[in-house]
C-alpha cells in the first residue's frame, strides 16, 4: 500500500440503489474529474456532468461531480466524488474507466480514514469512534461513538497534554534554576497539586463503562434450579425459540446466548443449565460448572429459584415464573411475577433489566473507552501519580515523560504501523 497513489472506491451502500458515490483521493483526484467529465467545477459545488470513458469517450452516466482540495479534505489531500446513478452496471462502468487510468488503484479497507489520520484530519481516538459509529446496531453504541468521533474525547485529551507541557515547563525550570528564589514555593504546590488532580480525573473516566462492554452487550444470566422455566422465559424474553423447552429436569445441558437490542441496548440473555448437587450425570455436571462460570460473569442475573437463594452479586433481579399456573410459587412484593404464556410482567421484566443496564451505562456527556484507550490513560495516571507524592524533581521530570508518552500514544502521535494495519483493516473499503 502505497500512500502516493491515488485511491477510489464505492463509498457508499452496494448497488443497486437510487444514488452511488465513488470516492477518489490523491494527487491524481482532478485529473480523473477532467478526464471523465471534461472540466472541473468549482469547489464545493455540486455540478451535473456527462462522464465519459476516457479511451473511447463512450457515455457512462449523469452525474453530479464535486471536489474538494486538500488540505481541507476529508482526507486532507485532494478528493473527488462522483455521484452515479446506483445500478450495477452503471457502477461497474464508472469504476472500471477511473481504473483504466494511470496511477489509479482501488482502495484498500480504512485507506481514506487512514488518509485522514496521516494528513491530520482526526486522530486516533476520533478513528476508532468512526469504526464503532459504523458498526453501531443500538442508540447507546452510537451516542457513544458520536462522542468519540465528535472530538470531544480528543479534546479532554489534548488539554491534559498541555497542561503535562505547562508541567514539564515548571519542573525543568525548578532543575535549572532551584537555587533562585522566585522560582520555588509556588511551582512546587502548582506542580503537584495538579499532578494528583489530573490523576484523579483519569482515574474516574477509568471506573466507567467500556466500549466494548457497548459493542458486545450486557450479559444478563438466567439461572436457577432445573425445571424452573428459564428455557421457556429465554425464548418469551427474545421473541423466539432459542431454546428447546422440556418438562424433563437437566433438558439444558450447554449454555444459550441470544443477543437482542433491549429499549436501545445491546444485551445477551444467557439460558444456563438448571443448578442442583449430586447429579450422576456428568454431562450434565459440565454444564452445571458452566453455569457457575456464567453466573461469576453476568452482569444482571434474573433469579428464577427459591427467593433469596441466589448467589452473591450487586444487580439481581428475583422473578417468579410460571404466574399462569395454578402451583405457582409467589415470591414477595420485590420479585417481577412472570408467565411466558399469557405475558403477565414481561413487560416490567424487560424494562427492569434495561433500568440496571442503563446505570451502568455512560451518561450522553460521557465517554466510553476501549481498552487500548484505557491502557494508556492507567500508564498517564499512574504516572502523574507518582509526580504527586515525589520530591525529587528529577523522578518528577521522568514521570512527566512517561505522562506525555501515553497521552501522544493515546492520541496516534506515537504509533507502529502494525497498531494501524489491525485498525483501519476493519473498516470497510469506502472507508
Amino acid at each position: 500500500m502505497d500512500s502516493a497513489d491515488t485511491i477510489f472506491a464505492l463509498s457508499s451502500g452496494a448497488p443497486p440503489a437510487a444514488i452511488a458515490i465513488i470516492r477518489i483521493s490523491g494527487s491524481q483526484a482532478f485529473a480523473v474529474v477532467q478526464a471523465l467529465a471534461g472540466r472541473l467545477p468549482s469547489p464545493r459545488r455540486a455540478s451535473v456532468a456527462s462522464l465519459r470513458h476516457p479511451a473511447n469517450k463512450d457515455l457512462l452516466d449523469q452525474a453530479l461531480v464535486l471536489i474538494f482540495p486538500g488540505p481541507g479534505s476529508a482526507t486532507g489531500e485532494d478528493l473527488a466524488e462522483l455521484h452515479v446513478h446506483g445500478g450495477r452496471a452503471v457502477v461497474r462502468a464508472v469504476e472500471e474507466a477511473v481504473g483504466s487510468l494511470d496511477g489509479l488503484r482501488r482502495a484498500e479497507p480504512g485507506e481514506f480514514t487512514r488518509r485522514a489520520f496521516e494528513h491530520g484530519r482526526i486522530d486516533l481516538n476520533e478513528a476508532e469512534g468512526l469504526g464503532d459509529l459504523l458498526a453501531a446496531e443500538t442508540e447507546w453504541q452510537r451516542r457513544a461513538a458520536n462522542m468519540m468521533f465528535g472530538g470531544s474525547f480528543s479534546s479532554a485529551v489534548e488539554h491534559w497534554r498541555q497542561e503535562v507541557l505547562r508541567l514539564s515547563a515548571l519542573t525543568e525550570a525548578e532543575l535549572d534554576f532551584s537555587d533562585e528564589s522566585d522560582v520555588e514555593g509556588q511551582n512546587n504546590i502548582d506542580i503537584t497539586d495538579a499532578c494528583v488532580r489530573f490523576s484523579e480525573d483519569m482515574h474516574r473516566l477509568l471506573s466507567g463503562p467500556s466500549t466494548e462492554k457497548l459493542k458486545d452487550g450486557f450479559r444478563v444470566v438466567l439461572a436457577g434450579p432445573p425445571n424452573v422455566g428459564k428455557s421457556t422465559l429465554l425464548n418469551a424474553l427474545v421473541g423466539r425459540e432459542a431454546a428447546i423447552v422440556s418438562d424433563i429436569a437437566g433438558t439444558t445441558r450447554d449454555m444459550i446466548d441470544v443477543p437482542v437490542a433491549l429499549e436501545g441496548i445491546a444485551v445477551i440473555f444467557t439460558d444456563t443449565a438448571g443448578l442442583r448437587d449430586g447429579t450422576l450425570d456428568v454431562i450434565e455436571q459440565i454444564g452445571i460448572n458452566k453455569s457457575h462460570a456464567a453466573l461469576n460473569e453476568a452482569d444482571i442475573i434474573l433469579w428464577l429459584g427459591q427467593e433469596g437463594g441466589a448467589p452473591p452479586h450487586p444487580h439481581v433481579i428475583e422473578v417468579a415464573p410460571k404466574s399462569d399456573q395454578q402451583d405457582f410459587a409467589r415470591k414477595s412484593t420485590q420479585a417481577v411475577h412472570v408467565s411466558a404464556v399469557n405475558g403477565e410482567g414481561m413487560e416490567d421484566l424487560m424494562h427492569r433489566v434495561a433500568g440496571i443496564a442503563r446505570k451502568l451505562l455512560p451518561l450522553p456527556n460521557q465517554f466510553a473507552i476501549n481498552t487500548r484507550q484505557r491502557q494508556h490513560i492507567s500508564d498517564c495516571a499512574a504516572a502523574l501519580a507518582a509526580c504527586g507524592v515525589s520530591d525529587d524533581w528529577l523522578i518528577v521530570a521522568e514521570n512527566l515523560r512517561l505522562a506525555r508518552i501515553s497521552l501522544d500514544a493515546l492520541t496516534g502521535r506515537a504509533h507502529t504501523e502494525e497498531l494501524l494495519d489491525t485498525l483501519f483493516g476493519k473498516f470497510c473499503v469506502g472507508k
